[in-house]
C-alpha cells in the first residue's frame, strides 16, 4: 500500500481538487452537474475571505482524496461545520484514507469548538451510509434536503417561480 499525508489543501491542489470532484459527479450519475473550476476554487478558498477550508490526501505522487468543509451556524446548537465533500478516488478506496480525512475533520471541528458536524448522503449509497455509521454519524433518514437553484433564485427573485 502505498503511503499518504492528510494535510491542509492549497491553491496548488485545486485542479486535483477539481479531478476528484468531477469523479464524485460521475459517481453520482450527474456528470454534466460540475460549473465550478480550478479558478474558482482558488479564488473562494485562498482570498482574503476563505468561503471552505480543504484537506488532501497526498500520496506523493496525486490526491487520492479530499475533505471539503465550510463554517454554519445551527440555531440550535451554535457554531457548526458542513462536510460538503469527502472524495476518495476509486482507485484507493479500502486503504484507510477515507477514515483519515474524517478524522482530520472531525480534529480540525474539535479545534474550532464546534457543536455539530454535518453532511449528506444519497440515500442509495449504502458503501458510503455503512461507513458514516461506522464511524459514529447518525444518519437523520426523515429529513429532505432542499436546495433553490440559480434557476429557482431568479424566478423568486421576479416573482414568477420557476417551475
Amino acid at each position: 500500500m502505498q503511503p499518504y499525508t492528510i494535510r491542509n489543501a492549497g491553491p496548488e491542489d485545486m485542479p486535483e481538487v477539481l479531478r476528484l470532484i468531477r469523479e464524485l459527479a460521475d459517481y453520482e450519475k450527474e456528470p454534466e452537474a460540475v460549473e465550478i473550476t480550478s479558478d474558482d476554487l482558488v479564488r473562494d478558498g485562498f482570498g482574503p475571505r476563505p468561503l471552505f477550508h480543504c484537506f488532501v490526501a497526498d500520496t506523493g505522487n496525486d490526491i487520492a482524496g479530499i475533505a471539503l468543509v465550510y463554517p454554519r451556524y445551527s440555531t440550535w446548537k451554535g457554531m457548526a461545520l458542513h462536510l460538503e465533500d469527502l472524495i476518495v478516488s476509486e482507485a484507493y478506496r479500502g486503504r484507510g484514507l477515507g477514515k483519515a480525512l474524517l478524522s482530520e475533520v472531525v480534529r480540525y471541528g474539535h479545534e474550532l469548538g464546534v457543536k455539530r458536524i454535518c453532511w449528506e448522503v444519497l440515500d442509495w449509497n449504502e458503501p458510503a451510509i455503512d461507513f458514516y455509521e461506522k464511524q459514529g454519524a447518525r444518519i437523520l433518514r426523515d429529513w429532505d434536503v432542499v436546495h433553490l437553484d440559480a434557476e429557482g433564485i431568479a424566478g423568486y427573485m421576479s416573482g414568477t417561480g420557476s417551475r
